[in-house]
């Protein structure tokens, strides 16, 4: 072999060798794009699965916001329909207790219902002896019927008539003007035991608060309708 041919194979080796190692090379080069392809794919699915995520939980955010922000809207509305529902019963409370001021300027009228009341509270205790307290302007009212009160009251009992004083005491006046947030007494009495320990108040205030507190399912039915009772 002479020369040439030794030239000619190590040339034919060497460009064998040298296409073997660029098409190697080419292998790791596409290898390589495809797993950074890959990868580069899976970060931007992750970036996207963050960036959904994230919104998701601000678009969670702002729902419960609006649901919060609607609950209190929605309460403070009933907060002012209550209130507005109770300011008219309260009206109409108010409005009954200044009716109950001109109870007593009707005197023989007034008169009856001073002694039916008594009668009522002395049912109610059932003491041999007691002590009655009433406004001072109706001193002379009570002392006009007590004695007729009594009797009923003892008739109805089958007892003897009760000892009642009348207090020197007086129970508040007339609401007044000047000061409305003073105790007042629209009239009727309170009796008590002699040793205090049994207290029947039967005023006119008193009768209506019962009253009122007895009746305010069926006011409030009749204003407001029965989601209101």
């Amino acid at each position: 072999m002479n020369d040439n041919d030794v030239q000619k194979q190590i040339h034919q080796m060497v460009q064998f060798i040298r296409q073997e190692a660029e098409e190697k090379a080419n292998e790791i080069s596409v290898s390589a794009e495809e797993e950074f392809n890959i990868e580069k794919l899976q970060l931007v699915e992750a970036e996207k699965k963050k960036i959904r995520q994230e919104y998701e939980r601000k678009e969670k955010q702002v729902q419960i916001r609006k649901k919060i922000e609607y609950s209190m809207q929605l309460n403070a509305s009933r907060i002012k329909v209550l209130q507005a529902q109770d300011d008219l019963v309260n009206s109409m409370k108010n409005a009954a207790s200044k009716e109950l001021l001109r109870v007593s300027d009707h005197h023989h009228h007034y008169r009856t219902l001073l002694k039916d009341l008594i009668v009522q509270s002395l049912l109610r205790l059932k003491e041999p002896a007691l002590l009655m307290r009433c406004r001072k302007d109706d001193v002379h009212h009570v002392h006009h019927v007590l004695d007729s009160a009594r009797e009923e009251y003892a008739t109805k009992a089958e007892v003897h008539a009760p000892d009642v004083i009348v207090d020197d005491i007086h129970l508040p006046g007339a609401p007044s003007h000047h000061d409305v947030h003073a105790l007042s007494c629209s009239g009727g009495v309170v009796l008590a035991s002699r040793d205090g320990k049994i207290v029947f108040e039967n005023s006119l205030d008193a009768r209506l608060e019962v009253a009122f507190r007895k009746k305010l399912p069926q006011i409030r039915k009749q204003l407001f309708g029965s989601a209101a009772a």
